[in-house]
């Protein structure tokens, strides 16, 4: 057997054309989404995704707002900038480009970011309404991986799904969203113990655990769906947390990498932005973009 491939590009475009529909009503009636985008500093990576950014949220038909600091930016200045941002109505949502420069204090920042405007899910009231159930916006990697899991699967409910990652960017939220879909979910690492024959029990792998190759081909339960969330470079490629070579000639599907989870990563953010411009203007939550 030789594994589907989930073709998360072709899936995020598709994606962005529905936002951009939605944007296209919601300007109809005199809103224009508007994401801002804060860079500290000067690291190249960053850079690029800011640049990328910049451009889907302008294809949309979004406003982009880019703000871009020195690293030797003092906390105080960047805490001022975010307060502005949040107080600027043309402002749907704001997301501050990590990493931060070493001086900041990376939890103080994300927190001073409106949640409503928190289109990355990662302040602490998000953080927590999201594990409690109730509507909060939702981390953009975790989002786009469920919504391919849909995509593949259709109904998640009784499935065992095993998240490797406990990650508050990935792995955390991504449990999360699988058990609000009523899936059964174990959360595992890079110290679980007997973490393979976890693997081989699980319907639905995640992971997100930052080690190239680090799942095996023969972890996979046949006819699995694995969603690889990993992204590392070795002898100048791009491969991902699972040997995919070797997993593909067992799973039922799987996201290859590059071209699976990554480009979902962009057009959730703008699709959070979408979401965020609806609840400001008391419109009803965009359909299937949310969990």
């Amino acid at each position: 057997m030789t594994a589907r491939l989930i073709d998360g590009k072709a899936f995020a475009a598709d994606l962005r054309a529905r936002v951009k529909a939605e944007v296209a009503a919601m300007r109809a009636k005199g809103i224009t989404p508007g994401l801002a985008v804060v860079l500290v500093g000067e690291d190249p990576a960053s850079q690029v995704y800011v640049r990328s950014k910049g451009r889907m949220t302008r294809e949309v038909g979004m406003n982009s707002f880019e703000h871009r600091l020195p690293a030797e930016t003092p906390q105080a200045d960047l805490l001022t900038l975010i307060g502005r941002l949040n107080a600027d109505p043309a402002v749907n949502g704001i997301l501050v480009q990590l990493p931060l420069p070493g001086h900041m204090d990376q939890s103080a920042i994300l927190d001073a970011v409106d949640p409503a405007k928190d289109v990355d899910g990662f302040h602490v009231l998000n953080v927590g309404r999201l594990a409690a159930g109730q509507k909060a916006m939702v981390p953009c990697t975790p989002l786009g991986c469920l919504m391919l899991l849909r995509d593949q699967l259709g109904d998640l409910a009784g499935r065992n799904a095993l998240v490797i990652g406990r990650s508050n960017i990935v792995g955390k939220p991504m449990a999360q969203l699988l058990l609000r879909d009523n899936a059964t979910v174990t959360v595992a690492h890079s110290r679980t113990a007997n973490l393979p024959d976890l693997c081989r029990r699980a319907d639905i792998v995640v992971a997100a655990v930052g080690h190239a190759r680090f799942v095996k081909g023969d972890w996979i339960k046949p006819g699995a769906t694995v969603i690889d969330v990993g992204i590392n470079r070795t002898d100048d490629r791009l491969v991902g947390d699972v040997d995919s070579d070797a997993a593909r000639q067992v799973a039922g599907a799987i996201t290859p990498v590059p071209g699976g989870v990554g480009p979902m990563t962009i057009a959730c953010l703008l699709a959070n932005t979408l979401t965020a411009a609806a609840r400001a203007n008391g419109l009803p939550d965009p359909e299937g973009l949310t969990p």
